[in-house]
């Protein structure tokens, strides 16, 4: 059965780690190493030990992003790989981070203009949480 893409869609090669997300839909497959690339489901409850959920907290420059209720890893091998927003004027705001670094993000709109916050796990995938302004 073929999945019909959408626009925001995040997918996985399963073979050597490839991501990417459909900016704009067109026709055919997402093939990686030769086989059908992954969707990544959006995740919107806590799993296991490590807290994924986005925590949405407005400040005076805009908004804060953190990752999980309590830090979230960040080490070579277990990290957030970026952080982003959705607002509803469709803009998107995201930030790309790295080993060792905070796993939170500010970015410079309100709160109320936040539709959605989501991030991506290098181990356990990607993870939304809607905002309840």
């Amino acid at each position: 059965m073929t999945h019909t893409k959408k626009a925001g869609e995040v997918y996985k090669c399963g073979i050597c780690g490839n991501i990417i997300e459909v900016l704009f839909v067109g026709g055919g497959e997402l093939i990686c190493c030769g086989k059908l690339m992954e969707i990544l489901a959006e995740k919107s409850t806590e799993e296991g030990m490590e807290k994924h959920l986005p925590v949405i907290v407005e400040t005076k420059a805009g908004v804060k992003i953190s990752v999980g209720s309590i830090p979230h890893p960040m080490e070579a091998e277990h990290y957030i790989m970026w952080i982003e927003i959705w607002g509803k004027d469709n803009r998107i705001f995201r930030k790309y981070l790295k080993p060792g670094e905070a796993p939170e993000a500010e970015f410079n709109c309100r709160k109320t203009e936040v539709f959605f916050v989501r991030e991506i796990c290098n181990v356990h995938g990607l993870w939304k949480k809607a905002n309840s302004q």
